[in-house]
């Protein structure tokens, strides 16, 4: 249930948070952090998830151990992707008054909860100021399953892999007021073509934005299924909108045998209009992938400029999906960008 008290009740007026940036360069030169926060959840769902603080000063006596635990009320809620409410992409065009990156956004993947964490006074120690049920972004904007946000300028863009009725498709994203992190609505208008969903982005200096496919939560919630990536029903396509709007403008399917288009990582250059997008595996070869998309001409355009092979492995030292290749899948799940768009980090996760 959401607390009594709301989260911007004791925020100080006139307040200029220094940790917001207004370019990449400026980001650049700032002092490094000295906390992180991680997600922890428990897969069998008997404890309850946690946000974990981790010391990241190398001058601390306690530099890179874990500093605190902040459990959530409730079990079953599979923490993932989380983030801030406000950010330095957003800042020019006003969307937040005195904004400050204060409070931590956490969407349960499973249980459809969004838990709203302060970080102040004691950043060490985040304390939870409000849940937003899942029957409010079931009622709201219609979806559930909510997986990744962004603070955006017109709010707060939670992506949803499913549906409210049933958890099937398709999913989108549900636009969050920036002060109290109430549900406003769904953020699409026109959804086109789309019907997975996973990822959301943009290019503000262009009014454009970027979403990415996985699939709806009876296809993921218990792991990926091996009928369908074989089959090739995940997704395998990015999508292109109007961002002011929510108006779907373009459609690139990069080949149905590139299975699970997730994160996008556009670059950090407002005005730019390009960006990468990894790919999990390709169900011919089980190589993965990342993709860059950019504009030629009036519309988008994507070509794949990374590829990572599977590695040879024994077969009877493999699951019997994977028996047939005899080779294990890289399995590309994250990228990250650089702030000032020149290095890509690509992570593995299966080999």
């Amino acid at each position: 249930m959401p607390h009594e008290h709301g989260p911007q009740e004791d925020r100080p007026s006139g307040h200029s948070d220094p940790s917001l940036y207004r370019t990449p360069t400026e980001a650049i030169a700032a002092p490094p952090e000295k906390l992180a926060y991680v997600a922890g959840f428990d897969r069998s769902a008997q404890r309850p998830d946690a946000l974990i603080t981790v010391d990241t000063d190398p001058a601390s006596p306690s530099y890179g151990r874990v500093l605190n635990f902040t459990d959530m009320p409730d079990v079953g809620d599979e923490l993932h992707h989380f983030g801030w409410n406000a950010c330095s992409s957003a800042l020019a065009h006003a969307c937040h008054d005195n904004p400050e990156r204060r409070y931590l956004l956490l969407p349960g993947l499973r249980s459809s909860r969004l838990h709203v964490l302060d970080t102040r006074p004691d950043p060490v120690r985040p304390r939870l100021v409000k849940t937003v049920a899942a029957e409010e972004l079931a009622a709201r904007a219609g979806y559930s399953r909510p997986h990744t946000l962004h603070c955006g300028p017109d709010g707060v863009f939670l992506s949803c892999l499913g549906a409210a009725a049933g958890g099937d498709g398709p999913g989108g994203v549900a636009l969050l007021d920036h002060t109290t992190f109430d549900v406003l609505r769904p953020w699409e208008t026109e959804r086109g073509s789309q019907n997975f969903s996973y990822d959301v982005w943009w290019h503000l200096g262009s009014n454009v934005g970027v979403t990415s496919e996985w699939g709806t939560p009876w296809m993921v919630e218990d792991g990926v299924v091996p009928e369908l990536l074989l089959g090739r029903k995940y997704g395998h396509a990015l999508h292109f909108w109007e961002l002011d709007t929510g108006r779907h403008l373009q459609r690139i399917d990069l080949g149905d045998q590139y299975q699970m288009v997730l994160e996008l990582r556009p670059a950090h250059d407002p005005q730019a209009e390009w960006g990468f997008a990894g790919v999990v595996t390709n169900v011919e070869d089980l190589s993965a992938s990342v993709w860059l998309w950019y504009r030629q001409g009036e519309a988008f355009t994507a070509r794949k400029v990374i590829e990572i092979p599977a590695e040879p492995a024994k077969a009877e030292d493999l699951p019997p999906v994977l028996q047939p290749f005899g080779a294990v899948p890289p399995l590309v799940t994250d990228i990250n960008l650089s702030v000032d768009d020149r290095w890509l980090y690509v992570s593995a996760w299966g080999t």
